[in-house]
């Protein structure tokens, strides 16, 4: 919390000390990043130097964060058992070479697919988000399950678990409305690649001889595959577009 403060203290700060620099026309009309110029404006041309500079930094510190960060998630599933052994596989520097591997072509197929569309930014913004937001939904979803049983148990339990239901209903509300909000199109598109990754959830399930899904899952599966059909036909027909 004390880092998030922080962060958000900053953040407001430099929009409100901006406004007292420049007019906000001369801000809008600013070209990207507009920092730079706001900062050349108070100490002169090497100020937006300084800023080219500090972001290219920022970008390249994210980039390998992110990097890092997408191999070692399916590291980790690869070695719980739920994708298959193949992406533990690590080299002799003990990288995650198979992890990496994927990770970085997923990364490259987005990247193809934001380079063909008409409007790269809006296009990559929608598809993240809704990436993001289906699992917000279930976990939601599950703290709402979760909540209800708290409900119908006895004692403090119940007392503890009508406050979490309230938070719950609202979260589960919240996060559905901003998944319709996202648009149907990008739902659809998402369920390209979560369909996949479910399959080798599966195939990885299977060789452990563990239990794949209960049967309220596989319909939630089934529904996730007739929507990646869909997308596919969609797509072909010119229906929906990028």
């Amino acid at each position: 919390m004390l880092g998030f403060l922080s962060v958000l203290a900053i953040f407001a700060s430099v929009t409100i000390v901006s406004f007292g620099i420049l007019p906000r026309e001369r801000i809008a009309a600013l070209s990207q990043p507009s920092m730079a110029g706001v900062l050349a404006e108070v100490v002169g041309p090497w100020g937006a130097a300084f800023v080219g500079i500090s972001l290219i930094v920022a970008v390249l510190g994210a980039y390998l964060s992110w990097t890092l960060m997408a191999a070692e998630v399916l590291l980790v599933a690869a070695r719980d058992g739920d994708l298959p052994p193949i992406f533990a596989r690590t080299n002799a520097h003990d990288v995650p070479v198979g992890a990496l591997t994927m990770s970085t072509l997923l990364v490259q197929v987005l990247l193809l697919v934001v380079l063909l569309s008409a409007d790269a930014f809006d296009v990559a913004l929608s598809l993240t988000s809704a990436f993001a937001l289906i699992p917000y939904v279930l976990t939601a979803g599950y703290g709402l399950r979760v909540a209800i049983a708290d409900v119908r148990a006895e004692g403090a339990r119940r007392a503890a678990g009508l406050g979490a239901l309230v938070v719950a209903i609202c979260a589960t509300g919240y996060t559905l409305f901003l998944l319709a909000a996202a648009g149907g199109q990008y739902l659809l598109l998402a369920m390209l690649v979560l369909v996949p990754g479910t399959a080798l959830f599966v195939v990885a399930r299977r060789r452990r001889e563990h239990r794949v899904f209960a049967p309220a899952e596989w319909v939630v599966f089934a529904l996730a595959v007739a929507a990646a059909i869909a997308a596919v036909v969609l797509l072909s027909d010119g229906a929906i577009s990028l």
